[in-house]
């Protein structure tokens, strides 16, 4: 196989590897540009009682002739019989309820004492900020000395010298100025977050701190505008949601347990996400898949448990692994997953299934081989890629110049892009190259994830198991094409336990779309079709009464 003569650098920099989504900035609320609160905590400096109704799933916060009524994922309350603006929706979060900071302070009167967030303490917010500027001034030594010991081992003060660099040169100066500060928390991390104008890129770098208030590690992205809209079928009053951890030590991940109303106990699912560093609900454009399938399956009785990737959790102390694997990277935490819903109460303990988006459907056959106990009563593949991922993405270019090219809009920016990553799928393909003998300065980092698993297929794997799967595709879908889904049929077309179907207009982000797919329409709100929800909804009732 001919090797490519020169890879540009600089364009494999400026592309994120679209097999999950192409290179749209993750999708933020207004709400998440808001400082959160706990309900309880303002409420005690302000003397404001609370009481949580249980059978109406509304909270009542009263003092003298106020009385305010608010609902966990409503963006409006309710004061003495009128409606007011929350400013952002009330949140649920680790059992406790948030609100934006000053939302109780400008209706009950300021509090005593400033109310700050989860991890309330100005030692950490002095911690961040300091963090923050030395690394803006590429003090990488002093910028040290506010991390923790696990992002110290992973991010060397050589790099950090140089980090904050990097990106100026890949997006510009930031414009001077002080940086718009956020600041939410999960069920690991209080994440602050600045977002600063680089060129002509905002970009949000986001600090996650430990509960010493030490910065435990970074996600550094463009930010987007862009706008998600729930879609018709989420009806809050029919589920529950709350915060939950994954596993423990430095990686920890936070997700959300999506729980119907009722006693239970209930089929669950657990959601694996695609490539790249994903956050619980692969929020893409003006897009949010994973949560949409939560939503959707919780209204038909079935619990839904997603989570942060570790890629996006702790990017940093991730990718400080020389010898990262998919294993690692999805299938380990795919698998706590499952351990944990078997545990938890209101779960059918013997119906946890697993439905896997783009990479999480590739690595299906892996997190089923890990399943060593035989936890998982079936798999559930979400344009999942049948090839190998060098394959996989070589096929994707191809049909997304082809695409472009059927529009009649200017091809010569994708064929360059595309010619950027099929240089990168041959580098791997080609036989000389192994685990063993990568080719040097290998343009992705780490090298080891690309060639550790460049044999793998998962058809072949799914071949010998006997765990039943559905697999469902959109026919719209550039980044993992009807090729892809035509070879989990042919190849798997003599097991019995294993379902096909194909949906006319979806696309890769399960959405319905009239027009050609080629990404662009990712940045206009949409939504999860309802019917691929029935369809898994269906599946897993069925086998849950097996």
């Amino acid at each position: 196989m001919k090797k490519p003569s020169k890879i540009n650098k600089a364009a494999v920099a400026s592309l994120v590897l679209a097999l999950s989504v192409p290179a749209v900035a993750a999708a933020s609320d207004s709400q998440e540009d808001t400082s959160y609160t706990p309900v309880r905590e303002i409420a005690e400096k302000l003397n404001v009682q609370v009481r949580w109704d249980q059978s109406a799933h509304t909270i009542t916060l009263n003092k003298g002739d106020q009385t305010l009524v608010i609902t966990p994922d409503e963006t409006q309350g309710v004061l003495n019989g009128k409606t007011v603006q929350v400013g952002g929706s009330v949140r649920l979060v680790a059992g406790r309820t948030l609100v934006p900071a000053a939302f109780l302070s400008g209706i009950f009167g300021e509090a005593s004492a400033s109310s700050g967030s989860l991890n309330d303490s100005s030692d950490s917010d002095n911690k961040a900020d300091s963090f923050f500027k030395e690394f803006q001034a590429g003090n990488g030594t002093k910028a040290a000395d506010y991390m923790s010991p696990a992002l110290k081992k992973a991010l060397p003060v050589q790099a950090l010298n140089m980090l904050w660099s990097n990106y100026e040169q890949l997006y510009g100066k930031a414009v001077s100025g002080e940086p718009l500060k956020t600041e939410q928390d999960n069920a690991v991390h209080h994440n602050v977050t600045y977002s600063v104008q680089m060129g002509q890129i905002p970009l949000n770098i986001t600090l996650r701190l430990s509960t010493d208030g030490l910065v435990d590690d970074m996600l550094i992205t463009p930010a987007s505008a862009a706008g998600y809209q729930k879609p018709a079928y989420d009806n809050p009053t029919v589920y529950t949601e709350q915060e939950i951890r994954i596993g423990t030590g430095d990686f920890a991940l936070p997700g959300t347990l999506t729980l119907p109303q009722g006693d239970g106990p209930f089929p669950a699912v657990v959601l694996v996400h695609g490539s790249g560093p994903q956050d619980r609900d692969t929020s893409t454009g003006a897009a949010k898949p994973l949560r949409d399938l939560a939503v959707g399956l919780a209204a038909k009785g079935i619990a839904v448990l997603r989570y942060d990737k570790v890629t996006y959790e702790h990017t940093f102390k991730i990718a400080g692994d020389p010898k990262l694997t998919l294993k690692r990277e999805t299938v380990d935490d795919a698998i706590s997953a499952v351990n944990l819903l078997k545990q938890t109460p209101k779960i059918d303990a013997e119906h946890v299934f697993v439905a896997g988006h783009s990479q999480g459907g590739f690595a299906m056959p892996l997190i089923i081989d890990a399943d060593q106990n035989h936890d998982i009563t079936g798999a559930i593949l979400l344009s999942g890629p049948s090839s190998s991922f060098a394959d996989t993405l070589i096929e994707q270019q191809q049909e997304l110049v082809a695409r472009i090219k059927e529009l009649g809009q200017d091809s010569t920016p994708y064929e360059q892009q595309a010619a950027v990553w099929t240089g990168i799928a041959n580098l791997v393909n080609n036989p000389q190259y192994t685990v063993d003998h990568m080719p040097e300065n290998f343009p992705l980092s780490p090298a080891y994830w690309w060639f550790e698993q460049k044999n793998y297929k998962p058809t072949v794997l799914a071949q010998k198991q006997h765990t039943p799967m559905l697999v469902l595709q959109g026919e719209n879908d550039w980044q993992v094409t009807m090729k892809q889904f035509k070879q989990w049929e042919s190849t798997l077309k003599d097991r019995s336990d294993v379902e096909f179907k194909s949906y006319p207009n979806m696309t890769h982000l399960l959405a319905n779309y009239d027009g050609i797919s080629t990404g662009a329409e990712y940045v206009k709100p949409s939504n999860v079709s309802s019917e691929l929800i029935s369809d898994m909804a269906a599946w897993i009732q069925r086998l849950n009464k097996v």
